[in-house]
């Protein structure tokens, strides 16, 4: 006997798409301009839902956010508003489009995704919604359901996701000359690490420490600037502030010209990074996919 497979009784996809559009606009004020409705309508919605569901899909604060169960119903959302996008292609009317949203570590979003992201959307209206955060911690994002695809550093795949190599991130351990003569002017060992300030993007960011240990040959805690902006990590250490690992293609030129110099040569740490990204048959992932492929192929090693 064949089995029918229908959709759920309770969802009524105006109420569906109304929770999403709260995590996205990330404010119900925001979310109910956006539908054109009144906030307490937008409330009444959700409160409609939960109830239907037996359970809260959003928790109230600032900004609100979703619950497991809502940002699993979050991601159903955006995969029904992405096949009615790619059905109401060259149809009159058609709705507005949906979002594809990925997760990216900040590093390679200031170094190479951005350039994968120009190339999709040569070729796609559909826009993208990226979130940050720490290559450890983007496949994170997937196994809860917020998003479709991550850059990560995890290679074996995600439950229910394909786990596609793009290649190695090259760092450098960077500052002025100014700053290495004035804090290793007798060489770069655990004594001078300790004392010597150093960059870290937030608590997530251990790619310092890891080139620290592999000089010192031992746990070492210096001194630290947080400076979460990849920009900002190279201007930091232009400016002297400190040392920090710099994506190489952002600092090769800065290298060349005389403006930074590595602490020590010729030792760089690579990360290996995989796009890790969701068994779905959704045309505008699958195009995205290719386009961050491709520019991987060329960007990274």
């Amino acid at each position: 006997m064949k089995k029918c497979f229908i959709a759920h009784p309770m969802l009524d996809y105006t109420l569906v798409h109304s929770v999403a559009a709260v995590v996205r606009e990330g404010s119900f004020e925001r979310a109910a301009q956006a539908l054109s409705i009144t906030p307490s309508a937008l409330s009444q919605r959700v409160k409609l839902l939960e109830e239907r569901l037996g359970a809260v899909l959003i928790v109230r604060g600032r900004p609100p956010r979703a619950t497991a169960v809502g940002a699993r119903l979050c991601r159903h959302a955006e995969q029904v508003a992405l096949l009615e996008r790619e059905l109401a292609l060259g149809l009159p009317d058609a709705a507005a489009p949906a979002r594809l949203r990925v997760a990216v570590n900040a590093d390679s979003l200031g170094s190479w995704f951005v350039h994968a992201l120009a190339r999709y959307a040569a070729a796609d209206a559909v826009p993208v919604d990226v979130a940050v955060d720490d290559q450890d911690h983007t496949a994170g994002w997937l196994e809860r359901g917020e998003v479709l695809a991550a850059v990560s550093a995890s290679r074996a795949p995600l439950r229910g996701c394909r786990s596609l190599p793009l290649g190695r991130l090259r760092y450098v351990a960077t500052a002025s000359p100014a700053y290495v003569a004035r804090h290793f002017a007798r060489g770069v060992d655990a004594r001078s690490l300790a004392q010597a300030p150093m960059l870290v993007y937030d608590d997530k960011d251990r790619l310092q420490h890891r080139f620290v240990e592999r000089i010192a040959r031992r746990a070492v805690h210096p001194p630290e600037h947080r400076l979460p902006s990849t920009q900002g990590f190279v201007d930091a250490a232009l400016g002297g502030l400190g040392w920090g690992m710099n994506p190489l293609p952002l600092v090769r030129e800065h290298l060349a010209a005389g403006r930074l110099v590595e602490l020590v040569p010729r030792r760089p740490v690579d990360v290996a990074l995989h796009w890790q990204v969701a068994r779905l048959a959704l045309p505008p992932l699958e195009r995205l996919t290719d386009a961050v492929l491709a520019t991987a192929r060329e960007r990274l090693a």
